[in-house]
Formats: C-alpha cells, structure tokens, sequence
C-alpha cells in the first residue's frame, strides 16, 4: 500500500506528518511513502531527506490520492475532495467536537483513524499523540512565558544587586504539566503546582516543585484521570488560586476536559491582583479558556500590566521536534496494524486500541466508541472480619493465632541465647556486626525508588565479590594440621556459590536491561 504525506494547508502550521527517519521505518514495513514536494521544508526536512530515505517526492494530488493519507491537522473540505473512496486517512480529527466533519468524511465514503482519540491505556502510549504533543507544549509555554517576562527566571548576584528568582505556579500535573514544570525549574525558578487529583503530589515533587493541595475531596475518575470538579472542590481551588496568584510572577494552566469547554479558573478578579509585569499562559486558550481574557492565538496586555498568552499552536512552534514525535506515533500505529510486515493495513476493530482511533469506517460513522475498561489502581482487598484468635480472613485462609507467634519467636530468643552461651567469645562481636548491617542495609535499601530496584541488583556485584573473597579465605582456613573442618568447608562451599549466582545474575539483568535501550 501506498503512504501518502502531503503539506499541511492550516495557516502557521509548521509541523509535517512523517520525517526522513519515520518513512525510512515505513519502508522496513513495506509500505511505499509518496511525500508532497516542500511538505517537511518548514519543519527543517528539505526533500532530498525524504528521497534518501526511500519516500517519492510528488505532487499534492498524487499524495492525497495515496492509500492511506497521514497528516497533522483535520482536512478541510477541499481536501475531502482530494480523497478517494476506500482511502484511509490517519491525522488528528477532534471528534468530540467535530460531528459535522465527521459526517463530510463519511459521505466521502472512506475510513479515519483519529490519533487524538488513542484510548488512554498502557499498551497504547507509544501512540499517544495527545501526550507527545503536550510535553513539548508545556516546554514551550514556559519558553513563551521566559521571552515576555522582564527579568531573570533564575536568581541572580551581580555587582548592582540581587535579582531573587522567578516565581512560576502550574495548574495541572498532566504530562503538559508536568513539562512545564521540568522547564521552570532548569531555567532555575521556585515552582509550585496543583493538581485535581492529589495522588500526582509524589510526581509533582520529584520534580523538585512545592505541591500546592485544595481543601476538598480530590477530584480522580476510576481510570486515574482528572474529572470534573465538583461545586465545593470548586470553590475551594478559587480560594486557593486567588491566594497564589498574587505571590507569583507566571501562571501556566493546562486543564482541559476531553469534548467539553476548558474550566474557568482565574477570573478577572485574580488577574488584576497580580503585579504588573506578571505572565499568564492559558494552555486551554483554544478550548474556552482557563483564564478570563485570553482570546486563541493572541497575545493580550491587561489594562494592570499583565500579559495573558493564549497561543493554540504552542507543539507547532517547535517543528522539527513535534513533527518527529507526532510521525513516530504513526509509525508506532502502523506498527501494530501491519502483523504481517508487509505493507498491507489491517484494521482489526477487535482490538481495542484500532478500534478506539477508528472514528470513520468504509464511510460509516463509529464515534463514540464502546467504552474501555481500565483501572488506574489496584482494586482494595475485602476487609477481614474482626476478632482475634484463628479465625478465616475474608480469602478463606486461616488466620494465624498470634500466641503461636509469639511461641516461635520466644524458642529461637531462646535458642540463640544457648548459641552463645557455648559459642567462642568472638561469635558476639561479630553477630552484632552482622545484625547492625542488616539493619542499615534495610534502611538504605527500603529508601531506593522501586524503579531502581533492577539496576541496584548489579550494583551489589560489589559486595558479593567481597563474599566471594571471604569464602575463597575460608577455604583455606578449613585445612589445619593436616585436618579438614567440615563446618567451616561447608559454609565457605555455600558462599561461594550463593554469592556467584548473585553475581552472574546481577550481570545478566544489566545485560536485560542495556537491550531495552539498543534500537532494532
């Protein structure tokens, strides 16, 4: 099947739907790639590129005429015209609020596949263009809000005086967020952030900002996403932001709610208690707005001096890179429907990823599709009845009686005390040693992120060499006058071997995990 990637006819739109690397990986698939000529240009992909890595360059009928049609923004009615019947058109299509555009392709009688309307699930994030999107946004609004700002966003000691730093409130830790957050903080301001849903505070502060909390219940939907607030959530986080806005030099907000009006969340009462000079980016500007004033696409200076930014082409402002990320999720996309490596899309509408993008099939309107079940955390076990004793918890296990536990621990107290009783003088000092160790290492270890668990299991490589040293001694300290000790042979035996395994398995997970990084 043919590919076909023509230039993108909205006004100011620099990013293109595939680059040199991508149509090089479209190739590998068996896809030939016709790309319209000067359609990458604005997005530093010159033609040639294209051409050295497999693409045709043609002209703007011949790509609209391909296949299946990748772009970046919904088409217009003209290029609906372009369409062929059976095509198949991959580009972001807003079907939430797009029906009567929906409709148009459906009379056009072809299939679309929609990348903003990827299913929110784990399998499905390497095609996740809502996200690939975002983070470069976030990025570039802090960038946008830096080249309005009139001061430093860093602190700064120079020969005239101190320059505190910039401070920057974020609403919102989604991944927009969250990139904002990242940005203002490298540039070296004191960020602070909130959220709808509390549970991102741990996220919000590994990224070195201060989590600013609402007094209200907080506001997440089964699936870990943000719903929408409720009256008392509401008026609680106004409270909230009419404080901060008054403390800080730059607002970024990002909240949004997929098909419906962003929320109202700094009113015009908020913005003209703000110092003069004060920035607002309203990353929601194209859906209605967080911040009263801000009108899409525009740049607007309140009569209280503070600039209100509500650019909607925040990602295109940054072709080169949003144009990679936005083909590689296409590349991913057609990755999973081509099993057969061999050029030829297939739709499979049971999967539930295909399914969720397919929003226009064989001309026949599927949008909405059927809901997809997912679960953002585990689900609480079933509390266990009262009553002590060995009773059954709610699994139908028995529950252990705790005087039987309290037996076990006093025999093995016992046990060891008579080990010491008949044991050289100095088993003690080195069991104190061993049991101190123990208890630094739990510590130590149980303060390491669980995402470092697996890397840390070949650092310890270390301290099984030094077991491995120890039991080599050992050895030959089992031979005296002539004599073997079978304890001490045993117990070096022992640590040889343990201390090995957790060498050569320490190598073997570094090996495991440097292969998830290598490409191909």
């Amino acid at each position: 099947m043919l590919i076909g990637v023509p230039r993108e006819s909205a006004k100011g739109e620099r990013r293109v739907a595939a680059s040199p690397k991508s149509v090089a990986q479209l190739v590998k698939l068996g896809y030939g790639v016709a790309v319209e000529e000067g359609a990458g240009a604005a997005a530093s992909f010159p033609d040639s590129q294209y051409v050295e890595a497999g693409a045709d360059v043609v002209s703007r009928q011949a790509a609209w005429g391909a296949d299946v049609v990748t772009k970046i923004d919904a088409p217009t009615d003209a290029e609906i015209k372009l369409l062929r019947k059976g095509a198949v058109l991959v580009s972001l299509v807003a079907a939430p609020r797009s029906p009567e555009l929906l409709k148009k392709l459906s009379k056009a009688g072809v299939t679309v596949l929609a990348m903003d309307s990827v299913p929110r699930i784990s399998r499905a994030q390497a095609l996740d263009v809502i996200s690939s999107m975002a983070n470069i946004a976030g990025y570039r609004a802090v960038i946008e809000a830096a080249n309005v700002f009139g001061s430093f966003f860093t602190g700064q000691v120079t020969a005239a005086g101190k320059v505190p730093p910039a401070k920057v409130f974020v609403s919102g830790a989604g991944v927009a967020g969250l990139a904002a957050i990242g940005a203002a903080r490298a540039l070296g301001a004191i960020v602070r952030a909130t959220d709808i849903r509390a549970a991102v505070a741990e996220q919000v502060e590994s990224m070195g900002a201060d989590f600013v909390g609402v007094e209200a219940e907080s506001q997440e939907s089964a699936d870990g996403y943000a719903k929408e607030a409720s009256e008392d959530y509401a008026a609680a986080a106004a409270r909230m932001y009419a404080e901060q806005v008054k403390d800080v030099d730059i607002v970024v907000t990002t909240a949004q709610i997929p098909g419906k009006t962003a929320p109202r969340l700094l009113t015009e009462e908020m913005v003209a208690s703000m110092r003069p000079g004060s920035v607002v980016v309203d990353m929601a500007a194209g859906t209605g707005g967080n911040v009263a004033g801000s009108k899409p696409d525009q740049l607007v200076v309140t009569a209280g001096g503070v600039t209100i930014i509500g650019y909607t082409d925040l990602a295109g402002r940054m072709p080169t890179q949003a144009s990679n990320l936005f083909a590689q999720n296409i590349v991913n996309f057609l990755k999973l429907a081509t099993p057969g490596k061999d050029g030829e899309l297939v739709l499979d509408q049971e999967d539930v990823v295909v399914r969720g993008m397919t929003v226009v099939l064989d001309g026949e309107v599927t949008w909405p599709p059927p809901p997809v079940s997912v679960s953002a955390a585990p689900a609480a076990p079933p509390p266990e009845p009262a009553g002590a004793g060995g009773g059954e918890t709610a699994s139908g296990k028995k529950k252990r009686d705790p005087r039987v536990t309290w037996t076990v621990l006093g025999v093995c107290a016992a046990a060891l005390l008579a080990l010491f009783w008949v044991s050289p003088a100095g088993l003690l000092g080195h069991f104190m040693v061993f049991m101190l160790a123990v208890v630094v290492g739990y510590y130590v270890i149980g303060n390491v992120s669980h995402s470092l668990h697996t890397p840390l299991m070949s650092v310890t490589n270390a301290i099984s060499g030094i077991i491995v040293v120890g039991s080599l001694a050992g050895l030959t300290q089992s031979q005296h006058e002539g004599r073997t000790d079978i304890a001490i042979l045993v117990l070096s035996v022992a640590g040889i071997l343990l201390a090995s395994i957790n060498v050569f398995g320490g190598f073997t997970v570094t090996q495991r995990m440097l292969k998830m990084f290598q490409k191909g």
